[in-house]
């Protein structure tokens, strides 16, 4: 890994089957250990549920407000709220704001598609 600044460009965010928007800040195979996304869930949507194998995730909640599904545990998060997401434990997230509900995702190690495991039909 070599030291270098990645500047994010709004222009690619894409829709996520998942249910929300991403903006890929860092995920690249020169840095395997980590991956940063910026998500963004509508108003009133309810992400589907899913789990990431061998994959460690942590939402850093920035705007919004919503409720979150962890294995069993179901809680309201708000702007500040860090959510600590396990290896293999379903998640999913609802945005219960009025705005959009904005986090960052990130994943150790990194995200790649095929760690995507869909539980809702």
């Amino acid at each position: 890994m070599k030291p270098y600044v990645r500047h994010s460009d709004n222009s690619k965010e894409y829709y996520f089957k998942e249910g929300c928007h991403i903006l890929e800040l860092s995920n690249s195979a020169e840095d395997p250990a980590l991956s940063i996304a910026r998500a963004r869930v509508a108003s009133g949507v309810t992400t589907r549920l899913h789990r990431l194998a061998g994959v460690a995730e942590r939402y850093v909640i920035q705007q919004g407000e919503g409720l979150v599904r962890v294995g069993e545990l179901e809680t309201s998060v708000r702007e500040g709220s860090v959510v600590i997401i396990p290896p293999g434990v379903s998640q999913n997230i609802k945005n219960t704001g009025e705005s959009d509900l904005i986090f960052l995702a990130l994943c150790t190690p990194r995200f790649t598609p095929d760690c995507y495991q869909e539980l809702s039909d």
